[in-house]
């Protein structure tokens, strides 16, 4: 262990009245609302690597609002009470992102969600789901049917396309930059490169233990998602790996939007004139519920033949990147928001919805602080 200095001690190792830990859309969402609570408190986030890696800027871009057979599914799972409040809690996250910033900082796009459908069953419930969703969104029909562009878009193996127009996308990495830009201008302070090793809590504070140093803290925000059982072993939540792959450019693409199938866990969508396309781990599930941040053969090659039959058949394409992130799901959907003592607050388990729910999650974190 290298011992710090007393400047070290006195400036970046001082106690602080809330230490953050986890620099992802949670932890920099819930800095931000903190300061404008209380801009005269002291906040601190701390990140084990050199930017955040789990998933904030390893997803697929989407600014996602859900897809029809998704809400019926959860709605299934949960019930609706807590099914509406979780689309709500993305719906105005989504809202707070487009007030927040201009869309060119962020290559912010309100270009709709499509969902390839090939039942006629949840179709069926689509009225039933429209009014369900009328308080939250305000439109008479928040899905419905578009035929036209099914053929437009020149999808294969293909029934029903059904479209909602509050789902957007976005680039994860310029959003993330802002957020850190947001939250410096606030005076939120930050320590990249630290992993926390233990947590302390003691009468008057709790102390992050690193591995050179040590930090008090009057209160403790652990917002790392899918990595929190390092910290919490207890806690009811499963890492759950993304795998993406992208295009080199497809002549004449006429992709455009975003897109989901089976019950979103595939997940597609145009970059300018290349395809992005993620997901598929219910073909894989045991070996997918892994916090490892590499790709594997079989998903990718899964991958590769859902581009060749239903995004671009007949098309020719090569892949230029290929990436996994790490998300955090458990036996419910819906987010993990709660005091786990007088000083310590979790607020995790964002089932892959990180981008939209995180802005709302800020300010319930921050209220609970």
């Amino acid at each position: 262990m290298v011992n710090p200095s007393i400047w070290e001690l006195e400036t970046f190792y001082r106690k602080r009245d809330i230490v953050i830990v986890g620099a992802g859309f949670t932890g920099l969402w819930t800095a931000i609302s903190l300061k404008e609570n209380s801009p005269e408190r002291s906040v601190l986030v701390v990140d084990r690597s050199a930017i955040p890696i789990g998933a904030s800027t390893r997803n697929a871009g989407f600014a996602c609002f859900g897809s029809l057979t998704e809400v019926i599914s959860d709605s299934g799972k949960m019930g609706w009470e807590k099914t509406l409040e979780l689309v709500k809690m993305r719906f105005e996250g989504l809202k707070k992102i487009q007030n927040y910033f201009k869309a060119k900082e962020i290559d912010f796009e309100l270009c709709g969600g499509f969902e390839i459908i090939n039942d006629e069953e949840p179709l069926q419930r689509i009225d039933e789901v429209n009014q369900k969703l009328k308080p939250i969104t305000g439109l008479a029909a928040t899905y419905s049917l578009n035929p036209k562009k099914l053929e437009e878009f020149g999808l294969g193996n293909s029934k029903f396309l059904v479209e909602n127009p509050v789902e957007g996308s976005l680039h994860s990495g310029k959003l993330l930059q802002k957020l850190l830009e947001k939250c410096q201008n606030r005076g939120v302070e930050f320590l990249f490169g630290t992993e926390v090793l233990d947590l302390e809590e003691g009468e008057s504070s709790v102390k992050i233990i690193a591995e050179n140093f040590e930090i008090e803290a009057e209160k403790l925000v652990i917002a790392t998602n899918a990595f929190t059982r390092n910290l919490l072993p207890e806690i009811d939540l499963v890492p759950a790996r993304g795998q993406i792959l992208l295009t080199e450019p497809v002549e004449n693409l006429k992709l455009k939007g975003t897109f989901h199938y089976d019950e979103g866990f595939y997940y597609f969508r145009n970059l300018g004139n290349r395809v992005l396309l993620g997901g598929a781990r219910n073909q894989d599930f045991k070996n997918e519920e892994t916090d490892e941040l590499v790709t594997t053969v079989f998903l990718q090659n899964h991958l590769e033949n859902f581009l060749k039959t239903v995004i671009l058949p007949n098309q020719d394409f090569k892949i230029s990147n290929r990436w996994s992130g790490i998300m955090a799901m458990g036996k419910e959907k819906s987010p993990i928001i709660t005091k786990i003592s007088d000083r310590q607050i979790v607020a995790v388990r964002l089932s892959g919805m990180g981008v939209a729910l995180a802005p709302k999650i800020g300010e319930m974190v921050a209220a609970l602080v």
